[in-house]
Formats: C-alpha cells, sequence, structure tokens
C-alpha cells in the first residue's frame, strides 16, 4: 500500500517506513556507542565496531566483534539493551506504542506500516495488537528476570545480579542473544551454566516465546487449548517449531556431546537446537563440534523463527510451505495444502523467492569471506547462516574479520531482521501486467 503526504511529494510505502526507520534506529546506536563513556577504557570507539554492534544489536542477531561484558560500560551495555528491546519489539511498533501513550491518533499511515511490520493480517485493532504486543512482552520479560534473579545474585550479588537477570531476559526473549559472561571468559556466552537447570529452562522458554509470533500468543490466549480453533499459521508455526526443537535435539545428543555427563548432555543438546534457531546464546564449546554438526546448526540458523516474532531468518512458515509444494510434486497434486487447507499461490512464489534470496546470499557471502579471510568454507558458512538467520552463534571468527567481510555481515544481519519481501518490496517498484506470454513447456529436474 502507498502512503500519500502533501501533494508534489514522493510517495513512501509502508516497506520503505519500515527499513528507514531500522537503519535510523542503527545510526542513533552507532554514534552513541562512540562515545567515551561507552566502552572501558573511555576512548572513543571505531565507527566500523560500533556500526557491527549497533546492527547485531537492532536485528537481534548476537553476533560481535568486542566482548559485551568486557569492553562496553554501564551505560554502553544499557545502549545495547535499549536496542535489543526496539529491535526485539520492531521499530514501528515501539514508534506507534510511543504515540499512543503521548496521546496521539494514530492515522493510516501509521496503522498501514504497523500492519507490515508485524505481519498483521488485517489493519482493523492493530492499535489494540500493540497494546497487547508491548503488555505481554515486559511481563513475560519481567517474570523471566524474576526467575534468573537468584542464580544470578548468587554469582555476582545484588546490584549485578538484579542487571544480569534483566539484561539476559531481555535478550532471550528477543532472540538477540547478547550476554554479560564475558567476566568469566570473553566470548564464553553461557557455558558455564550447561548443567544449570534454571538458566536452561528459562533462557529456552524465553527464546521459544519471543520466537513463535505475536499472533500466535494472540491465538493461545483466545483459545487457550482448543488448537482447532487456531489460525492455520498458528498451527503451521506451533508445529514445525516443535519438530525443530525436539528433533534436532535428539540428533545432537547421539551425534554430539559424548564427552559429557548424561544430565548436562541433555540440557546440551535441547539448548543448542532451541538456541541455533534463532537466540545465539550456547551452552557448549562449538569447536567441540564435528563437522556435520555445524553443518545441522547451518541449516537451523537459516530456518530461524517465525513471522511477526523477535526472531529473525527465513521463517518457520515459509519452511512449512516449501515442504508442502515439495509433497504436492510427490504426490501428483495440483495443490499444496497444510492442516487441510489450501495454501494460496502467491504465498507459495512468496516462500520460492524468499528461499532462492537466502540460499544466494548465504552461501555466495559465505564463499566470498572464506576466500578473503583464507577460512575454511564451513566456517564462513557458520558465520554468514547466523548472520542471515540474526542468531549470533559464532565459531570465533567474527571478531577477527577485515572490514569488507563485517560489512558483509552488517548487510546479511539487517536482511535476515527486516525480511527480504520488504527488501524487495521497497526497492523494486513493479507494475501488474494484464498480458500473458505464451506458454512452452521445459523439462527440469
Amino acid at each position: 500500500m502507498k502512503i500519500k503526504k502533501k501533494a508534489g511529494h514522493r510517495h513512501m510505502t509502508s516497506f520503505q517506513i519500515i527499513i528507514l526507520g531500522f537503519m535510523g534506529v542503527i545510526l542513533a546506536g552507532s554514534l552513541l556507542l562512540m562515545l567515551p563513556w561507552a566502552s572501558r577504557s573511555g576512548r572513543w570507539s571505531s565507527f566500523s565496531d560500533t556500526l557491527f554492534t549497533a546492527t547485531s544489536a537492532v536485528c537481534v542477531t548476537g553476533l560481535v566483534v568486542q566482548d559485551t561484558a568486557t569492553y562496553w560500560s554501564e551505560f554502553g551495555q544499557v545502549i545495547i539493551l535499549l536496542l535489543i528491546q526496539i529491535g526485539g519489539l520492531g521499530v514501528v511498533t515501539v514508534a506507534v506504542s510511543i504515540a499512543t501513550i503521548a496521546g496521539r491518533k494514530i492515522g493510516l499511515m501509521q496503522r498501514s506500516t504497523m500492519q507490515e511490520a508485524i505481519a498483521a493480517p488485517k489493519m482493523g485493532g492493530i492499535v489494540r495488537m500493540t497494546t497487547f504486543i508491548l503488555k505481554t512482552s515486559f511481563l513475560i520479560e519481567l517474570i523471566g528476570a524474576v526467575i534468573l534473579f537468584p542464580v544470578f545474585y548468587r554469582e555476582f550479588g545484588l546490584g549485578k545480579g538484579i542487571w544480569y537477570a534483566v539484561f539476559h531476559a531481555i535478550s532471550a526473549f528477543c532472540n538477540a542473544g547478547f550476554d554479560l559472561m564475558g567476566v568469566k571468559g570473553k566470548f564464553s556466552s553461557l557455558t558455564s551454566f550447561a548443567a544449570n537447570p534454571v538458566v536452561n529452562l528459562v533462557i529456552m522458554t524465553l527464546i521459544v516465546v519471543g520466537g513463535i509470533g505475536f499472533f500466535t500468543w494472540l491465538d493461545i490466549k483466545e483459545n487457550k487449548w482448543h488448537i482447532k480453533k487456531y489460525r492455520l499459521q498458528s498451527k503451521v508455526v506451533l508445529g514445525v517449531s516443535a519438530f525443530l526443537i525436539l528433533v534436532p535435539a535428539i540428533m545432537f545428543f547421539f551425534l554430539e556431546f559424548q564427552h559429557m555427563p548424561l544430565g548436562e548432555r541433555i540440557w546440551s543438546s535441547f539448548f543448542q537446537s532451541v538456541t541455533t534457531r534463532t537466540a545465539g546464546f550456547n551452552t557448549a564449546d562449538l569447536d567441540k563440534m564435528t563437522d556435520s554438526g555445524k553443518m545441522g546448526m547451518v541449516l537451523l540458523m537459516v530456518i530461524g523463527g517465525s513471522p511477526g516474532s523477535t526472531a529473525g531468518g527465513m521463517k518457520t512458515t515459509t519452511a512449512a510451505v516449501l515442504f508442502a509444494m515439495a509433497i504436492s510434486v510427490f504426490r501428483k497434486n495440483e495443490q499444496a495444502h497444510l492442516y487441510n487447507r489450501r495454501i494460496a499461490e502467491e504465498t507459495q512464489r512468496n516462500a520460492a523467492t524468499i528461499f532462492v534470496l537466502y540460499m544466494m546470499l548465504f552461501t555466495g557471502s559465505a564463499m566470498v569471506i572464506s576466500y578473503v579471510e583464507k577460512v575454511p568454507l564451513v566456517t564462513a558458512f557458520f558465520e554468514t547462516g547466523s548472520a542471515i538467520g540474526t542468531v549470533g552463534l559464532s565459531l570465533g571468527l567474527t571478531p577477527t574479520l577485515c572490514l569488507a567481510s563485517r560489512l558483509i555481515l552488517i548487510c546479511l544481519m539487517f536482511f535476515g531482521r527486516v525480511g527480504g519481501l520488504t527488501l524487495i518490496f521497497a526497492t523494486v517498484s513493479g507494475k501488474r501486467t494484464e498480458y500473458k506470454y505464451p506458454q512452452e513447456k521445459i523439462t527440469v529436474g
């Protein structure tokens, strides 16, 4: 939908507003992080470092070139957390919420942009939906922080215990993967809590809840356990999410982490299965995993979370639609369907387009980085998959990258968060043709 301003002015689409909003927040965050009091050294930080960090925070990725706990001061950490919160909820969601609180009237332009930003099926009730998103998000983050507090209080004391609980609850819910555990070892993430059931359960729950999408929450709230009443999208999201948690966890348990005690092995298997698709925390040493395990994680990272959520990536619904299309071909059915519902042809085309875009960008970027940095292709795949899936897991390559490789990851993180179709619709102005070319059959496969 095109948004009209004054006569004679260039029209901006909702997609362009979303992209400019994300860019504006990233730029503001980059400039704030450059300030001397944002770093522990008290010196100005380089723009390349702050741009990468701000992009990673706003795009809720978690890839870092500087350890969050040891490099950034408390002021810098607060800025990063604010960027994570804004990026997780969505720039447009936060802007509309502020306007609502200020008592300003939400016009058609804002409602249309909000609809695109949270992947809403219709514009009606969009302001109420925004209020629901904010209240539910803050409540879930608060509950997570309260449960985490006793663990961090025993480790770090009262002041740091509160701060660490709040920081990690928000980071987990927003699927960001930023952590403050560098005080135990740079870039160590949550490896020191691998056997802690409270940290594992809370972080995993926050990641899953944040990654299933706002409209799935609404379905759960309205229909409770009556799953048959759920929208098709909610059924697909919950079904695919459950599959992508359980099956990889079983694979990790039997193929990886054999050196761990049984209890820690179970926790690590489930944690890596959950965090790999969207969050970026890790409780296991990734360098000890086999190449097969790493490539399995890459596939999960590229899929990512669900539409209208705090997560990025190709999305679970895209993977489900592609699977349904493949099944329809195998069975020689004319229509692809899920849960006894036919999938629109436009949705199928969009899913195929998104898949092609992700594969081209993800593999092409990995090949370039592998060549430039002289690293194994699997390692490069891991970093680019983590970036485009807005995950944040790393094999230690990101902090050592040159400027060109960093810029590639920055672009992938931005693409993975705002969405491939959003970028396409914002930059390409196509017109519907009223004619059809002659059809001719070609052989494929």
